[in-house]
């Protein structure tokens, strides 16, 4: 069983920018994976960034080049930095953690992009 909590969202001006922090109730080195995903009214939960047990990453297109995911093994916690923030990306976040064949889910923070 893995746990994992989100903090760190907020409303923020479009350009602005925000940190989401997961924390995670084991060694995140010993995860396969873990992820921020996004949900917005009225869509489906989408992949937002990836981050292997190696350090790769991987980013939706929407977000590559203002968005960075990290991880900090030392304190198991995983962070997603959002720069260049846009109404669009307005949505709860989801932290996520894939460990053998299983999805863990924290329970969301929202952000949203508003003036």
């Amino acid at each position: 069983q893995v746990q994992v909590v989100e903090s760190g969202g907020g409303l923020v001006q479009p350009g602005g920018s925000l940190r989401l922090s997961c924390a995670a109730s084991v060694r995140i080195f010993s995860i396969n994976a873990m992820g921020w995903y996004r949900q917005a009214p009225g869509k489906q939960r989408e992949m937002v960034a990836t981050i292997t047990s190696g350090g790769s990453t991987n980013y939706a297109d929407s977000v590559k080049g203002r968005f960075t995911i990290s991880a900090d093994n030392a304190k198991n916690m995983v962070y997603l930095q959002m720069n260049s923030l846009k109404p669009e990306d307005t949505a709860v976040y989801y932290c996520n953690a894939f460990l053998g064949q299983y999805d863990y889910w924290g329970q969301g923070t929202q952000v949203t992009v508003s003036s």
